[in-house]
C-alpha cells in the first residue's frame, strides 16, 4: 500500500465518537481520527515492514498514522536521531506506549535509551523512558537480571514526580520488573519499600500499588515464591 492510500484508508475509519471517548482517557484528541488499534494492526499486516513509509507516516502528524508507523517500521533501520525525534514529538501517552511496545523495545541499546530518557524533564519524554523499561521487562524474556538494576535506581529517583503520565509509567516499570522472576521480585519489593519511605503522595501511591501486585497471591504463585 502507498502512503496516500493508507491515509485515505485511515480517514475512512475515522470515528468522532471514539475520539471523544479517547479524550476522556487522557488521549490527545488533536489530529486524532478515532481509528481502533485492531484496524491499525490489520493495515500493518497488509503493509509489511517499510522503513521509509514509516518515516513518512510519522511526519503526517496524524495520531493513528504515527501508531501505524511504529507497527510497520524496520527496527534494524532505526537510528538514534529517529529515536530522539519521535520521542520529542510525543504528545499523547498512548502513542508513546505503542511506539515502545511495537518498536523501540527491540533496539539493541534499549536499556541505555530507557535510562537516558528517564532522566529527561519533559512529561512525555520522561514517560518514554519508564514505558521503555516496562515494555523491555515485559517482552524481553531473555534479558539478564543485571540490566534491571539501573532501572530500579531510576524508578526510586523519579517516584516523587507528581505528573500523572510520569507517575503511572514509573509504577508500570516497577511492577513489570518485579513480575519477571523471584530474584527481581525481591529487588522490586525492596525498591517499593524505599519509595514508600519517601512519604510523599506520589511515591506512596506508586509503592502501595506495586506492592499489592508484587506480593499478591497471583504473582507469588506464578514465580514460586515461598
Amino acid at each position: 500500500m502507498e502512503y496516500r492510500e493508507i491515509i485515505s484508508e485511515l480517514k475512512k475509519h475515522s470515528n468522532p465518537e471514539n475520539v471523544a471517548g479517547m479524550a476522556r482517557f487522557g488521549i490527545n484528541p488533536e489530529n486524532t481520527l478515532g481509528v481502533s488499534v485492531p484496524v491499525l494492526r490489520g493495515l500493518a499486516k497488509k503493509i509489511g515492514k517499510d522503513h521509509r513509509l514509516a518515516l513518512k507516516l510519522w511526519k503526517s502528524n496524524i495520531h493513528e498514522a504515527r501508531i501505524l508507523a511504529s507497527m510497520v517500521d524496520d527496527v534494524g533501520k532505526v537510528d538514534a536521531k529517529q529515536v530522539d525525534r519521535w520521542i520529542s514529538d510525543f504528545d499523547s501517552w498512548d502513542v508513546c506506549d505503542q511506539v515502545m511496545m511495537n518498536l523501540f523495545w527491540m533496539l539493541p541499546d534499549a536499556p541505555e535509551l530507557a535510562v537516558k530518557y528517564a532522566r529527561t524533564d519533559g512529561e512525555f519524554t520522561k514517560r518514554a523512558g519508564f514505558a521503555l523499561m516496562a515494555v523491555f521487562a515485559w517482552k524481553n524474556k531473555g534479558a539478564d537480571d543485571k540490566l534491571f538494576d539501573p532501572f530500579l535506581a531510576e524508578i526510586i529517583s523519579a517516584s516523587s514526580d507528581v505528573r500523572n503520565y510520569v507517575k503511572k509509567s514509573v509504577n508500570w516499570a516497577l511492577r513489570q520488573i518485579g513480575k519477571r522472576n523471584a530474584r527481581l521480585n525481591r529487588k522490586a519489593v525492596a525498591a517499593s519499600e524505599k519509595i514508600l519511605a519517601k512519604g510523599d503522595k506520589s511515591s506512596m501511591w506508586i509503592a502501595n500499588d506495586a506492592l499489592r501486585e508484587l506480593k499478591g497471591e497471583a504473582v507469588v504463585k506464578k514465580l514460586g515464591i515461598k
